[in-house]
């Protein structure tokens, strides 16, 4: 016997509500979110989630709980003040700009207008998620919830809630359906017209067709959305599934840790921008911090001053400037950001330029001008301080005094194979006796430099190699053609000859100024001419 179909049985079947829609709602449920489908939701204060109107896109109910569960000491908090309080900004601002006073306000706290006991106003300030314990806060999944805006209205596939919050924006596609049609098609339609004032409190944004996932924010292009394979190891078989994709950053734990410790507003020239960490950032980083910690608290000081890390030489700036809270990364903790005088001609300034684009950084110079400068920013109670190895600078024959003796001190060092090992490390040491340090080093590429640096910095606690890079879209292939050029190099050792001779001149500031800026000069076609041995990466 033949059975016969109908196109709503196949698509009950095959579509995207089968293959991918419900078994995101299932993954979803075995993290414990609790699920509803609202496509039939009705309004009012006793309706099926307490919105007033399809426009609204906070569940007040939801939030007027938790913001009473997580604020015990005031309890019967007005609904009005903290609705209000989640809502404001300026009309004029941009959605980057809203998105931005919304996201303050969820990591910091609400300041709302309570009566005290003998019923005057007074300013209280309120916890909207309880970082610390995930499961004190209320996650909720919505199916096809209906949204309007001032034009038009959407139907929603998956929206994630916390604390009545729309924080998680989910656009799905059937299985057969090119994934950026869900760019294309849905998410600018829906963030620049018809609802946009869905994405003023979102957090992240997941587009999928079941087998093919990416993820970005609400400023985001398509081509800075990524793939997040892994979901709490780095040796884990890469995936892009909705699956991997969900339980790597919906986790009730990880989710809050991604939204309040990997997320930050960066000024661009075509404006705002937001950014989320990439998941070989966040896996990384998590790891290094955990290491830290765990060596500090069992007391093995040693090992801690010596922590290990692989990496990237840039992801300095595009990794660490994600460990900037308080609550993640101990609130007394002090980094200092070192390079040494080969990565000054091709990123002076930039990594700090970044972290204050960032707003990590803000009014007060913490660059060191020169080794007086650096001194006094070591004395001096600064978040974060940014030096040249070579600041540590000596009169032959002068040992280094010691500058700070500050625990919490960490220094992050970019291309830890370089001059890390010569005389301006021991006076960093000596200036840093119970510092921490954590290297970024691409020294598997060099031969004969990766035993020196476990030598200094312990083992790894993070890699992440060029084969992975490329696999997950972080650099592009390299391509090597075997030909002589037209200018070369005969010393195959220059750069370490020329380290040598820097180290042993001993040059005072004035001299390292002039010789930067002749070096400059001839910066250029020296790297041109030796080419050949240089592993350009694309960020």
């Amino acid at each position: 016997m033949t059975t016969v179909l109908t196109a709503r049985e196949i698509a009950a079947t095959y579509g995207e509500l089968a293959l991918v829609e419900q078994p995101a709602i299932d993954c979803f449920a075995s993290l414990g979110w609790e699920t509803a489908n609202l496509y039939n939701e009705t309004f009012g204060a006793d309706g099926t989630e307490g919105r007033l109107s399809e426009s609204e896109v906070i569940l007040a109910r939801r939030l007027r709980q938790a913001l009473e569960r997580i604020n015990p000491v005031f309890p019967g908090i007005g609904l009005r003040s903290s609705h209000y309080a989640t809502h404001r900004g300026s009309l004029q601002a941009t959605p980057g700009e809203r998105n931005q006073s919304f996201y303050k306000l969820l990591r910091d706290r609400v300041k709302v207008d309570v009566p005290d006991n003998d019923g005057n106003p007074q300013t209280v300030e309120l916890s909207v998620v309880d970082w610390e314990h995930s499961e004190n806060n209320d996650f909720f999944i919505a199916q096809q919830m209906w949204v309007s805006g001032e034009m038009y209205k959407r139907r929603c596939d998956l929206l994630g809630f916390v604390n009545g919050l729309p924080l998680v924006f989910i656009e799905l596609k059937a299985p057969h359906v090119p994934l950026k049609s869900a760019f294309d098609e849905n998410l600018r339609d829906y963030r620049g017209q018809s609802i946009p004032q869905l994405f003023h409190p979102n957090a992240i944004i997941l587009l999928s067709n079941g087998t093919q996932t990416r993820v970005g924010t609400l400023t985001s292009a398509w081509e800075h959305f990524f793939e997040w394979k892994r979901i709490g190891d780095e040796e884990e078989v890469g995936s892009t599934t909705l699956d991997t994709a969900i339980r790597g950053l919906c986790d009730k734990a990880r989710l809050l840790d991604m939204i309040e410790n990997f997320t930050l507003f960066e000024e661009a020239r075509g404006g705002l921008v937001k950014k989320v960490a990439k998941n070989h950032q966040y896996l990384g980083v998590n790891k290094a911090i955990a290491q830290m910690l765990r060596l500090r608290e069992s007391g093995d000081i040693e090992a801690a001053k010596r922590l290990g890390s692989s990496g990237t030489p840039r992801a300095v700036a595009r990794a660490f400037r994600w460990c900037s809270s308080p609550r993640k990364f101990c609130a007394a903790s002090r980094q200092m950001d070192l390079r040494d005088r080969h990565r000054r001609l091709e990123l002076d300034g930039q990594i700090y330029k970044t972290f204050t684009a960032t707003g990590a950084i803000t009014g007060v110079e913490v660059q060191a001008s020169s080794g007086n400068h650096l001194k006094q920013l070591l004395n001096e109670d600064h978040r974060y301080v940014f030096s040249l190895i070579q600041k540590f600078h000596t009169d032959r024959g002068e040992i280094y005094p010691m500058v700070s003796d500050r625990s919490d001190i960490i220094v992050i060092t970019d291309e830890a194979h370089r001059s890390q090992y010569d005389i301006f490390a021991l006076n960093m040491r000596n200036a840093l006796p119970h510092a921490a340090f954590l290297g970024f080093t691409g020294t598997p590429l060099i031969a004969g430099e990766e035993e020196r640096t476990r030598e200094v910095f312990g083992e790894y606690v993070s890699v992440y190699d060029f084969a992975r890079s490329i696999e997950d879209g972080a650099t592009v292939p390299l391509y090597y053609e075997n030909r002589i050029p037209e200018l070369q190099i005969t010393n195959e050792n220059l750069n370490k000859d020329i380290e040598k001779l820097l180290e042993e001149a001993e040059l005072d500031e004035a001299q390292e100024r002039k010789l930067e800026r002749e070096f400059a000069r001839e910066y250029h076609l020296i790297t041109v001419t030796s080419g050949c041995r240089q592993w350009q990466r694309i960020w």
